[in-house]
């Protein structure tokens, strides 16, 4: 169940993410300014943005391998659509198409690990399962590049249409984790709203919210970074972002694995937001230098700013519980990914407007606003 949660996240992660790595070639061969192209970059963003809700409510309802099956393959046909357009205007509605049939796999997979391991092995299990939109990231980075500097968009579509058809046809092997009955959970108070009367989940989101900042603008723009600013080709730069996205996986798994040892998931979330904070500044000051260690300490960067990511999804699917955890998880998406569809656009005009190193040190604000943020540890509702 944890390998097919993570090939579903990652198939899905793949499609949203490929588009931005096809801003040199949108920029090369369609003359596409860097703020046009983070529009297309962000696309398969905005439709994750309007469905998680959506996609969280139905996974309470109906469960997880329905919900997976069903939307990979909606994201399958859509990124078929994308490969297939002929104009700018059409590339983007079907990558909006497509990443609102993708953010399904966000809540279903997350639910298929919360729902088949205990508390104490939970962190870990999640961590590798967040390990798969490093992954998803990773392949894209390795790929897609280079097929579309020598085939053309179209071509680099393909490859994330092929994915997600093999994972939506893997996905009809999942078993939906066992839960207590709707008596039983009106009975132990499982069915309450854990909004009501408590900030600990919404300042969980907001903590999210701000950490998201850099860690997509480090995985938006870093290739155009190291091409542009360090002058490296396509296909070094490419290499260089799936050996980061790999090292972010193992960051997040070690991540889960350090929250099970002490027993708690928001004490490490802090350290990570104070660590991103600090190595987003090393990468400001060493750019703005020139200095050969900013390529190093970007890669130091890209790790930190995602291993926050699975603390915050197990800790809000704890709370939640079964009957609510569908519908948390699909709030925390979409409060990171209303930051995540802004920052594409916002900083690559920031970029253009004040250059790279200001434009990172202003990142480097976000993780720190966040550091006074962190709630404490909450009890459990699973």
């Amino acid at each position: 169940m944890l390998a097919l949660g993570v090939l579903a996240q990652a198939a899905g992660a793949m499609f949203a993410n490929a588009p931005a790595f096809l801003i040199p070639t949108l920029q090369s061969d369609y003359g596409v300014s860097l703020s046009r192209a983070g529009l297309i970059a962000a696309a398969p963003t905005l439709g994750f943005l309007v469905s998680l809700m959506a996609w969280g409510a139905v996974v309470d309802r109906i469960g997880e391998r329905r919900v997976l099956v069903i939307g990979l393959s909606v994201t399958a046909l859509a990124s078929a659509g994308a490969a297939l357009s002929q104009s700018f205007a059409l590339l983007g509605v079907f990558l909006v198409l497509g990443g609102m049939a993708a953010s399904s796999a966000n809540a279903a997979s997350g639910r298929v690990v919360v729902g088949w391991f205990p508390p104490e092995r939970r962190g870990l299990a999640m961590g590798i399962r967040q390990m798969a939109l490093p992954l998803g990231v990773a392949f894209a980075a390795l790929t897609v590049p280079q097929i579309a500097e020598s085939h053309g968009v179209g071509w680099a579509l393909a490859l994330p249409t092929a994915v997600t058809i093999i994972a939506a046809a893997a996905c009809l092997l999942i078993v939906d984790p066992p839960r207590p009955t709707r008596a039983a959970a009106k009975e132990s108070g499982l069915l309450d709203n854990p909004y009501r009367g408590r900030g600990m989940l919404w300042r969980i989101h907001g903590v999210s919210v701000l950490l998201v900042v850099p860690q997509y603008l480090v995985w938006t723009f870093m290739l155009v970074w190291l091409m542009t600013d360090r002058n490296w080709s396509a296909a070094a730069a490419g290499i260089l972002i799936t050996f980061t996205q790999l090292l972010g996986a193992a960051g997040r798994i070690g991540a889960g694995f350090w929250s099970d040892r002490v027993r708690s998931r928001m004490g490490p979330m802090r350290w990570v937001a104070v660590a991103a904070a600090v190595s987003m500044l090393a990468v400001a000051l060493t750019d703005w230098l020139d200095s050969p260690a900013a390529v190093a300490l970007m890669v130091i960067a890209s790790v930190i700013t995602t291993a926050d990511n699975g603390l915050a999804f197990t800790a809000v699917a704890e709370i939640a519980g079964p009957y609510w955890s569908g519908r948390a998880l699909g709030a925390q998406n979409t409060t990171q990914y209303v930051a995540a569809t802004l920052v594409p656009p916002i900083f690559g005009g920031l970029i253009g407007l004040v250059s790279f190193p200001l434009t990172f040190a202003i990142a480097a604000l976000f993780p720190l606003a966040a550091v006074p943020l962190v709630p404490e540890d909450p009890p459990e509702r699973v």
